[in-house]
């Protein structure tokens, strides 16, 4: 474990496994515990940086608004840091996913390859923003936990019948840094920009999966994203949340697959 100072602020870091490095950067509103159910298959294979977010985790807040290009540069510090000059495969869940698009764009020598898992190119719909900024507003005004049930079932997707995933959202939702978690969703859901025209600048072989039944990140839309990646591809998995793909064992051999390939 360890604490890296970047660009937007001390961000927490965990390593392990063996093999070529790989990024693994999670969604918003949660941290790298989500990554739990896949972490034994992935760590057979590859060396797994594992990086909190700003304001998530054991992360601190950024020292103020910030960006997707930040973030992705901030993981590169990261990379310097751990004196891995290698390219890396990026692993990206909603949040993480976009990092991931800017870092491959951006950083062609430093991506060996890119997988994304529920992560919308385009930015926030006015309803979907409309959501974001009650939740915004709710966590500001009463605080993380009377909100944290109905984010659960937003991102699992309701009835999502796994308990101990549901219980793992919101604790991790609950334990981040209050005003460094309101900071993040405005700087990088409210505030997102629609990176569709990044997807032609990408070299890296890239997947993009999402869930079948993700109403925000549909399988229509990641094959159509897909499709502007020079080396693109794209596969459904099963969810209807952006997190439910990784609580499925299936989604581990999804990824290995497509890193062995």
């Amino acid at each position: 474990m360890a604490t890296v100072t970047t660009r937007v602020g001390r961000l927490h870091v965990e390593v392990e496994g063996s093999g070529p490095p790989a990024v693994l950067w999670h969604s918003l509103f949660v941290d790298s515990t989500t990554w739990g159910r896949l972490r034994p298959a992935l760590a057979k294979a590859r060396t797994l940086v594992l990086i909190d977010g700003p304001g998530h985790g054991r992360s601190g807040a950024a020292p103020g608004p910030f960006t997707l290009t930040d973030c992705a540069d901030a993981a590169r510090d990261i990379l310097g840091a751990l004196a891995i000059g290698a390219p890396v495969d990026w692993l990206g869940n909603a949040w993480g996913g976009h990092v991931g698009v800017f870092f491959a764009s951006a950083h062609p020598d430093l991506c060996a390859s890119l997988v994304t898992v529920a992560s919308p190119i385009h930015a926030l719909s006015p309803a979907d923003r409309r959501s974001v900024r009650l939740l915004h507003g709710l966590h500001r005004l009463a605080g993380p936990r009377p909100v944290a049930g109905i984010l659960a079932d937003v991102l699992l997707g309701k009835g999502f019948p796994d308990t101990e995933a549901s219980s793992l959202v919101r604790a991790a939702f609950i334990r981040a840094d209050r005003p460094g978690m309101r900071q993040a969703i405005r700087s990088i859901s409210l505030d997102r920009p629609d990176a569709t025209d990044r997807l032609a600048a990408i070299k890296a072989p890239t997947l993009m999966t999402t869930g079948a039944d993700d109403p925000m990140c549909t399988p229509t839309d990641t094959k159509a994203w897909a499709a502007r990646i020079p080396d693109g591809h794209d596969v459904v998995l099963k969810g209807a949340g952006h997190l439910a793909p990784l609580f499925d064992p299936h989604t581990a051999d999804v990824i290995t697959d497509f890193w062995a390939s």
